[in-house]
């Protein structure tokens, strides 16, 4: 089909549309012109017209510039699924623009180097996800500074071995009842008649019951039931990952959102080992103030907390949990793609108590922007943001269109390789980080050896390299600072180096990487007990040295799970076979998790109070860098999938639809 055929089209087209005029000089003046041409010193209704004849031109394609007199403006009415979504009252200021843009694309571009943080979508639903967060390793970590001595105090005639081993049980409780209930609350996160936000819900308020009853315990079997009725009613860190990864769709922003959980963890490890050091005990520790003829305790000092010395901590837990919950309830948006657009009470009430506070705290509720003269309203930045203006106040914010249910792999079928791989890799980095965890704080308040008093009677000499023994017998204080040293490290590293490392080395090789420091940490601590102190046992391991050391082997622990954490939630998000079971992944990688942190420590404790009966107290470690030496050799087999490896029957096909509609509501 010649270029003749195709300017006879269009002249008569173009005079169909406006009658007698004619066409200008230059485009009349010789059959070999050009559509370039033609386009240039046509109007916009005749580009229209010769875009929709080029699709009947078979042998010729000539592009067709944009009109750059007056730019586009987009419809005031979007899609219906824009504009469904009650939206959390936290998203006022990050209304998304109407106006197309990159994102809206079905081609996603990776951008070199590494993303800012302002860079991230849906800033206000990842603020409540990492409060929800932040306010788990508060509890968890809080503990680490007095377990030793609550359990100590439930029967102070035992010794430190059979206290270590209580530690590792009532540390390994936990995460059982989540090894049992995690995948089941990953399928009940996954169902439409539960959906993500309320298993969150659910996690929250009974880790704050079980704070309260491990609070006010006065036996080790009353704190092992709490501490299991919260680890069986919490499978939020996997809800949590899949939000998260439901929130983030580009792999671009991935490496920083999915940081921000174990960034949670570092914050919480410096500020709750700190104030569960400084609440516990609070009568012993003021009492000037709660103590007999005190501030608050009056005659015979405060009655609760002289009976229940370990209960203000855990209830301070309970608050920061309760304020977690509120957030979510009022802010937080369901991410389950199937209810998403459901009616949600708990926003609606969100949006009613923000707008109170606004009329309470504001003089006028209208404000006004300053518009600068040189400022054009029709430009697509302006229009958008006025559209968007208008879309919050004239459209209905109830859903006006049922989404399309989703195929759903079937369970039998999620196992790939490459799932079992990663989470092997997952189970075994668990394992290892969740038994140094409890052994740390252990190893910081165990007593120290004493050359007068031994334990044993029989190990009367610390031998070098393999036969000593005693941890640094720290109080509780202490431990919380050296806690804290562990979470100021991790904070630091996570915010100043992890970004830009791991966008030149990539997720897969910053994980393989990583795992190789952790044998070197294991190996390393127990040599802690014997670094010089400036007291003399039975007093703690003080001085310069011993935190010199001590800081050390924190930072090379730090630096390995700093990059290692973040890495592997992404490698199992992305290891998913289907987006339909993304959250039982995370919830079968939860249950792992729970299963590898419940066997370390309870493993991990016995055979340190065995090490301190045989006055051999670093076997333990030295096994447990056997343990991470494996892990980091199976990191191998693992690859980076794409969360969608199986594709079910039809839904090639409409993936086409859905590419082919977002095209054509652009181009409308």
């Amino acid at each position: 089909m010649g270029s003749t055929f195709f300017e006879n089209e269009t002249s008569n087209l173009d005079a169909s549309i406006n009658g007698d005029d004619e066409l200008p000089a230059d485009c009349n003046a010789s059959n070999n012109i050009g559509l370039q041409d033609f386009a240039h010193n046509s109007t916009t209704q005749r580009q229209y017209i010769v875009q929709h004849l080029t699709h009947d031109v078979d042998d010729e394609h000539i592009p067709i510039p944009q009109e750059e007199k007056k730019p586009w403006r987009p419809s005031t009415l979007p899609r219906p699924s824009s504009i469904a979504r009650y939206a959390s009252f936290l998203d006022k200021d990050e209304a998304p623009s109407t106006s197309p843009s990159p994102s809206h694309t079905p081609i996603r571009q990776d951008r070199p180097g590494p993303v800012a943080w302002r860079d991230l979508p849906k800033k206000s639903q990842l603020a409540i996800l990492t409060l929800a967060r932040l306010s788990e390793p508060l509890t968890q970590t809080s503990l680490t500074a007095y377990m030793f001595y609550q359990l100590k105090s439930f029967n102070p005639s035992l010794p430190a071995s059979t206290i270590s081993a209580q530690a590792g049980m009532l540390q390994g409780s936990f995460t059982a009842a989540q090894f049992v209930t995690a995948i089941l609350w990953g399928r009940m996160a996954d169902a439409e008649w539960v959906g993500r936000k309320r298993v969150l819900l659910i996690g929250l308020a009974g880790t704050g019951v079980s704070c309260v009853g491990f609070g006010f315990s006065r036996t080790f079997w009353q704190a092992m039931v709490c501490r299991t009725l919260g680890g069986a009613l919490n499978g939020n860190v996997g809800v949590m990952r899949t939000m998260i990864s439901e929130i983030i769709e580009e792999k671009r922003f991935q490496s920083r959102a999915f940081l921000l959980l174990p960034m949670c963890f570092n914050i919480g490890v410096i500020i709750g080992p700190i104030l569960g050091g400084l609440l516990s005990d609070p009568v012993r520790s003021y009492p000037s103030v709660f103590g007999e003829d005190s501030l608050f305790g009056g005659e015979n000092g405060v009655y609760w907390l002289k009976h229940w010395p370990y209960a203000l901590p855990n209830l301070m837990s309970a608050v920061f949990l309760f304020i977690s919950a509120i957030g979510v309830v009022f802010g937080l948006e369901e991410t389950l793609e199937a209810i998403r657009d459901r009616p949600d009470l708990g926003l609606r009430l969100g949006h009613l108590i923000a707008n109170a506070m606004r009329h309470l705290f504001r003089r006028n509720t209208h404000h006004y922007t300053a518009v600068n003269a040189d400022d054009d309203l029709d430009s697509p930045t302006n229009s958008s943001r006025l559209d968007s203006y208008e879309l919050e106040s004239r459209l209905p914010k109830s859903p006006t269109q049922k989404p399309k249910p989703r195929q759903k792999l079937p369970l039998s079928r999620i196992w790939t390789r490459n799932v079992l791989c990663t989470l092997l890799c997952h189970s075994i980095l668990a394992l290892h980080i969740g038994t140094f965890n409890n052994l740390w704080f252990i190893h910081l308040s165990a007593p120290r050896f004493d050359p007068e008093n031994p334990s044993p009677p029989s190990h009367t000499r610390q031998s070098l390299p393999f036969s000593f023994t005693g941890g640094l017998g720290m109080p509780p204080r202490s431990v919380g600072f050296a806690m804290a040293v562990l979470g100021v490290i991790g904070i630091s590293l996570q915010l100043l180096v992890y970004p830009a490392v791991n966008a030149r080395l990539g997720t897969l090789r910053s994980f393989r990487y990583s795992l190789c420091l952790f044998p070197l940490t294991y190996t390393l601590t127990p040599y802690l007990s014997i670094i010089h102190s400036s007291l003399a046992p039975p007093n703690q391991a003080s001085g310069i040295l011993v935190w010199l050391a001590l800081s050390c082997v924190l930072l090379v622990q730090v630096v390995g799970r700093t990059f290692a954490l973040p890495a592997t939630i992404i490698l199992i998000n992305n290891c998913s076979p289907h987006p339909s079971v993304l959250g039982t992944i995370h919830g079968i990688a939860q249950s792992v998790s729970s299963a590898s942190r419940t066997i370390g420590p309870v493993l991990g404790g016995w055979g340190y109070g065995k090490g301190l009966q045989v006055g051999a107290v670093g076997a333990v470690w030295w096994a447990l860098a056997v343990v991470a030496g494996v892990g980091w050799l199976l990191s191998g087999l693992v690859r980076e999938g794409d969360g969608h490896e199986i594709w079910l029957e039809g839904e090639g096909e409409k993936e086409d639809e859905e590419e082919e509609d977002g095209a054509n509501e652009v181009g409308r």
